[in-house]
């Protein structure tokens, strides 16, 4: 099964936003695209990416200790979007 990773709409959000540093988190099932996500990201931006290669159950999900790695934001894909208001926890 294929699916549309909306990589040109993530990287509108990259430049739009200013980011200059994030982290990925794939659920299993996607997580062998992680190279195609990240080659996209750095070949049309100047963003450092983490790939965070733990568990993901949802948006609920993020990280241990994101909040340490200075990031702009935690970039998921899953099947609800989910906003951060305010620091990572």
């Amino acid at each position: 099964m294929e699916y549309d990773l909306e990589l040109d709409k993530l990287l509108d959000m990259i430049k739009n936003k200013d980011y200059k540093k994030i982290v990925v988190q794939l659920p299993d099932g996607l997580k062998p695209r992680a190279k195609e996500i990240v080659d996209y990201i750095s070949k049309n931006s100047s963003c450092e990416i983490i790939i965070w290669g733990g568990t993901c159950f949802g948006a609920c999900d993020l990280p241990a200790g994101i909040d340490n790695l200075g990031v702009d934001a935690c970039i998921q894909w899953g099947h609800e979007i989910f906003k951060r208001t305010e620091g990572w926890n």
